[in-house]
């Protein structure tokens, strides 16, 4: 069955970077975008960034334009989120998506969330 499956979440100081990482299985990930979202606590999920399913066309949020990159390693099935420059405001619950390119209604599967925090 699908799994997507994200790690790297954590404390780090406003300013630091992390990486987030989304092992997938149980489909073709090389046929299928994918994408990042987040929430905030008692809010629906916001787009943070998808990625086509050759790597090739990317979108994000103006909220993290120039912050973060999303790319993708379709030999090792793998999605990434590399944020720079983290706020306090970027602290959330941090999910892959199967598709859900523009919109979190295309999305049809999801990882569980890693929960990132920015603080001092």
């Amino acid at each position: 069955q699908v799994q997507l499956v994200e790690s790297g979440g954590g404390l780090v100081q406003p300013g630091g970077p992390l990486r987030l990482s989304c092992a997938a299985s149980g489909f073709t990930f090389s046929m299928y975008a994918m994408s990042w979202y987040r929430q905030y606590p008692g809010k629906e999920r916001e787009r943070v960034a998808g990625i086509d399913s050759t790597g090739r066309i990317t979108n994000s949020a103006n909220s993290v334009k120039g912050r973060f990159t999303i790319r993708r390693d379709n030999a090792n099935n793998t999605l990434y989120l590399q944020m720079n420059s983290l706020k306090p405001e970027d602290t959330a619950v941090y999910y892959c998506a199967r598709k859900g390119f523009y919109s979190s209604r295309d999305a049809d599967y999801w990882g569980q969330g890693t929960k990132v925090t920015v603080s001092s």
